[in-house]
């Protein structure tokens, strides 16, 4: 939750003195590139931590493995971002600032170290080093407003936030664990995470593809300044979006529980669940809808005033993505996670689908509609059948 309102906090004055055009444009670079990083990734966060919680293999052979897979892959996807750029954009300045932001796939493997701490329920020293790593970022951000530094700088400087987190990660397990030359690359057991953690990589990627596809798409179909005026609504959205997803994190447990004790104990509390999820959310939205003109305006600035209707819209999706996070954790909870990449692929297909349809057609408003039907498409819809 720090991280988002830090994230607001800093997107506030970053996009004030950067303007519209300049803002989506470096709001279009890094959703461009953060396509790339969730492929990269492999799906294999999740994997690596259930592994180490099992603790029947040594922890050195899976993070040691991981952590060269994830270097191998994000090596591939820094090369494939770059050539997709150069295919795809005629601006060199965009291609230059993609290439930049790149880097920051590769220094993602050393989440490796985050997923060891999580698997041993020790997070307090990933808190501590996220925590560092945001007021370091801060501190940067501030000096480049003070010294009036171009766009560049920027998007330098959120690349150094992922350098930061790897050096804390990497300090972190050198202090409290040991040495990282003890971790061992395992060929065999390598093969055995890529076949166990790909199912999850395609839908990792459909989820991202959906929720970040948007502002690639405006930016290519319409224009960059539009970005910044998606990218200014979607802060404040993604704040909305922390309450049902801490809800699924916090009461998915507790439906576990019913659903082993008692079937019906289960729907009661599932559909209880779902109730508080939706209309909190419905509630939330609703609030943020009226005074959307006063949240804008008052923050981002006059500058930004085509955000407001885009924001009256998009508030919305905050009830879509209660209702898609109730149903997944349902999903879950009742071994049926199987069905989670048809789900997201069908949200995916939806998204990009009426996004090219219909951003030609009536601009960036149509993006705030499609945010809400790709989520319910995929948390409703495809549930449905």
């Amino acid at each position: 939750f720090s991280s988002l309102v830090s994230g607001l906090i800093v997107g506030i004055l970053v996009a004030r003195y950067l303007g519209p055009e300049r803002y989506g444009l470096m709001n279009y670079v890094i959703s461009f590139v953060y396509i790339f990083q969730t492929f990269a990734l492999f799906g294999l966060d999740s994997i690596e931590i259930r592994e180490e919680s099992k603790r029947q293999i040594p922890y050195e052979t899976i993070i040691g493995t991981a952590f060269g897979l994830k270097l191998a892959s994000g090596l591939f996807f820094i090369i494939l971002t770059i050539i997709t750029s150069l295919l795809m954009e005629s601006d060199t300045e965009t291609i230059i600032l993609i290439a930049l932001y790149s880097i920051s796939i590769v220094l993602n493997a050393f989440n490796v170290v985050k997923n060891y701490f999580t698997a041993i329920v020790q997070n307090e020293y990933v808190v501590k080093v996220e925590i560092a790593t945001i007021l370091t970022s801060l501190i940067i951000k501030v000096i480049f407003l003070i010294v009036h530094a171009p766009l560049v700088y920027f998007i330098f400087s959120a690349t150094l936030d992922f350098l930061f987190l790897a050096i804390g990660y990497y300090i972190a397990y050198r202090s409290m664990i040991g040495p990282v030359k003890k971790w061992r690359f395992d060929f065999q057991y390598g093969k055995y995470l890529i076949k166990e953690s790909f199912p999850l990589m395609l839908t990792s990627a459909a989820v991202i593809v959906y929720q970040r596809i948007d502002q690639v798409m405006i930016g290519q179909i319409i224009d960059k300044e539009s970005v910044g005026y998606f990218s200014v609504a979607s802060r404040f959205v993604e704040v909305l979006l922390y309450i049902p997803m801490i809800l699924a994190q916090t009461i998915t447990p507790l439906l576990v529980q019913s659903f082993e004790r008692d079937n019906k104990e289960y729907q009661i509390k599932s559909q209880q669940f779902m109730n508080i999820s939706v209309w909190f959310s419905l509630c939330t939205s609703t609030v943020v809808s009226v005074i959307s003109y006063w949240l804008v305006t008052l923050t981002f600035g006059q500058a930004y005033l085509p955000a407001v209707i885009i924001l009256q819209i998009m508030s919305f999706k905050a009830a879509s993505v209660a209702l898609s996070n109730t149903a997944g954790a349902m999903l879950i909870t009742e071994g049926l996670q199987k069905y989670a990449i048809l789900r997201d692929s069908f949200g995916c297909l939806v998204c990009v689908g009426l996004n090219y349809i219909l951003l030609p057609k009536y601009g960036v408003i149509a993006a705030a509609f499609v945010a809400i039907l790709s989520n319910l498409s995929a948390g409703f819809i495809a549930d449905a059948f």
